[in-house]
């Protein structure tokens, strides 16, 4: 899909599958991103002509949903939580350098592809914070000088064993263990009173 009319026609051949049906434009964009691995301009730009829509409401699609990329996605994914806890204990400083060094925006992918940054709301490894993950690898209790530390040595191609991921606020609570037959008791029925043995308040009177 890279020289024009090769493009034009995959971009013809995407509008013909979904009936030119200007609704189904979410559609036809995953489409696309299944295909390249991101969106890249030249093919929103055919297709917003195609489908005779501005380019503009192309755009807010592609940036309203965090799903869409418009940068081809890095060999190693960033994901660092930004969560109260994490942001607590500096992951916004984190976030800061890890900017610095990569040179890059979040949801941005490196000048050399290295890495793509995705900071995220919660990772749900609060017992950790502040913590991201690189390429599934928890890795915790960081400072901006050790994550730069960990992404340079990642980048460098050294394999990067990160940590447990421990359980926090957000992690499932352990079921409760099953009861045994002898614990498996009825509650026991609330002893029967002798109306006689009741004075006028209803309270019982003591046997004389």
């Amino acid at each position: 899909m890279d020289n024009a009319p090769n493009l034009d026609e995959r971009i013809e051949q995407l509008v013909t599958l979904h009936e030119e049906d200007v609704e189904m434009l979410i559609p036809m964009m995953q489409d696309l991103q299944t295909e390249c691995g991101y969106l890249p301009a030249p093919h929103l730009r055919r297709l917003a002509r195609r489908l005779k829509v501005s380019l503009a409401r192309v755009y807010q699609v592609a940036t309203f949903y965090a799903s869409f990329r418009l940068m081809p996605k890095g060999e190693h994914t960033v994901t660092l939580c930004m969560g109260t806890v994490c942001y607590l204990k500096g992951a916004d400083k984190i976030a800061e350098a890890l900017q610095r060094e990569l040179q890059m925006k979040p949801g941005e992918t490196s000048p050399d592809g290295k890495f793509t940054f995705a900071p995220v709301n919660c990772l749900g490894a609060c017992a950790l914070a502040p913590v991201m993950i690189v390429d599934k690898e928890y890795f915790g209790h960081l400072t901006p000088d050790t994550a730069v530390s960990i992404l340079r040595r990642i980048a460098s191609g050294e394999a990067v064993a990160g940590e447990e991921r421990a359980g926090g606020p957000t992690s499932p609570e352990p079921m409760p263990k099953a009861a045994s037959n002898d614990s498996r008791r009825r509650p026991s029925r609330p002893r029967k009173t002798d109306p006689a043995s009741t004075n006028d308040h209803g309270t019982q009177q003591a046997k004389t």
